[in-house]
């Protein structure tokens, strides 16, 4: 939260709490909010397609597709829980070795998870599905379950399904398991026609469309900030009304002396990129995670990746300019949004602060050397003058209100797991 990162960024103002906004920095306000309308997804032809969220909305609450019958989207991304699960590290069939960020406002990334492995919330989808500590699943079983249970929707938006009654061709579980090449999985599958493969892999995709369909509408809602600066902005007299005194001091800190906004701006509060903090070390830690370094590589290397067979548009700039290599990405992860970010403890990418005081006062200390890679070079000491708890007040000033309520919920009685596709592997 420290440190210039933005371009053209100055020497913050001094620490006169009272003195006049400059021009500059009532700019760097509004640069804030409102939250910005949602942006296309050309990857995905029915991103906004109602039958497509409707699919995708009854999809995520369905335990069915999961290894044991009891693991689904909703499980790590608890809608009441600002769609996170609020543990260190996510638990699905197994223990995860990351945190579970919030689903709201990663409509505008252009890159997903913690190492930016995916670029597109479709793609985004399909990981954990077949990841054995998170649904354990596989995309044979999940095509079976969706012509089972969801095929009307399903042929609607996407064309027929293949012939999965045929369980010679298209057997009860099957998947590429990596590195595992005697896995009974990975064998069904290389047993199975190129061509059957391939009308799999496109209703595993098409099931990660229908997914980013209803995550589309999981956007932030206006918070107490975005009505204070819209207020302020206008002149306003009522403005100091819609947030504390001292959140207002801590928006000062945030923008100005504590360089918070470096990282952490435009309206969803995120440069949406990598950066490598030098994290302590976790007790109990074996090994060192290389964050971006390895993510990047893997979304270069993804079949579900833009431009993909599966993908709606072969217009794809931001991996076109990516550089698995660049040293900066070494240990480094993603810069998450600041929205709604007080209810959605605990922080980083391994959980390893369990509130935004030990997040601000690894700030105030930097007191390791990076675990790997070097530390962000411009990353300097949060200034001793400024107000933790103002800081903090700010923060939570942050949280809008949850997506709708009609979106917290499964839209319809979900069908229970079956002997085909809910039993573990």
């Amino acid at each position: 939260m420290t440190g210039c990162f933005a371009v053209g960024c100055s020497s913050p103002p001094q620490p006169d709490a009272n003195r006049p906004w400059t021009a500059a920095e009532r700019a760097l306000l509004g640069s804030l909010t409102p939250i910005p309308s949602l942006p296309p997804s050309p990857g995905n032809r029915v991103a906004d397609d109602p039958v497509a969220v409707n699919l995708g909305h009854v999809l995520f609450f369905d335990t069915g597709l999961s290894a044991n019958g009891k693991v689904a989207c909703a499980t790590c991304h608890v809608p009441e829980k600002w769609f996170t699960d609020r543990l260190p590290l996510a638990q699905g069939v197994g223990q995860a070795g990351r945190n579970a960020p919030t689903l709201i406002g990663t409509q505008w990334l252009p890159y997903l998870f913690h190492d930016g492995r995916k670029d597109s919330l479709w793609a985004q989808a399909l990981g954990p599905m077949e990841a054995e500590v998170e649904h354990g699943f596989d995309r044979l079983a999940l095509a079976h379950r969706i012509a089972k249970h969801y095929r009307q929707p399903y042929e609607q938006l996407f064309g027929p399904l293949p012939p999965l009654d045929d369980l010679t061709r298209f057997p009860p579980h099957a998947r590429p398991v990596p590195f595992q090449s005697n896995h009974p999985h990975h064998v069904a599958w290389l047993a199975m026609a190129d061509a059957d493969r391939m009308a799999v892999n496109a209703v595993l995709a098409n099931f990660g469309k229908a997914i980013e369909a209803y995550e589309r509408k999981l956007v932030p809602r206006e918070a107490p900030f975005d009505r204070y600066a819209r207020k302020f902005l206008a002149g306003d007299p009522t403005a100091a009304q819609e947030i504390s005194p001292a959140s207002q001091r801590g928006l000062r800190d945030f923008i100005g002396r504590a360089q918070c906004v470096n990282c952490h701006n435009g309206p969803l509060f995120t440069d949406r990129g990598f950066h490598n903090l030098g994290l302590p070390r976790v007790p109990g830690q074996t090994g060192v995670d290389v964050g971006r370094s390895l993510g990047a590589q893997s979304v270069k290397a993804d079949d579900f990746r833009c431009g993909s067979v599966f993908s709606d548009t072969q217009r794809c700039e931001e991996l076109r300019f990516l550089n698995p290599r660049f040293e900066d990405f070494l240990g480094a992860f993603k810069t998450p949004t600041l929205r709604n970010v007080a209810q959605t403890a605990p922080y980083m990418h391994n959980g390893q602060f369990a509130t935004l005081n030990d997040v601000l006062a690894f700030y105030r200390t930097l007191p390791e050397a990076a675990q790997v890679g070097h530390r962000e070079l411009v990353l300097t000491l949060l200034d001793p003058a400024v107000s933790q708890s103002d800081l903090v007040a700010f923060l939570e000033t942050l949280t809008g209100p949850l997506p709708d309520g009609q979106w917290l919920h499964p839209p319809q009685p979900i069908p229970p797991p079956d002997a085909m596709t809910g039993t573990t592997p």
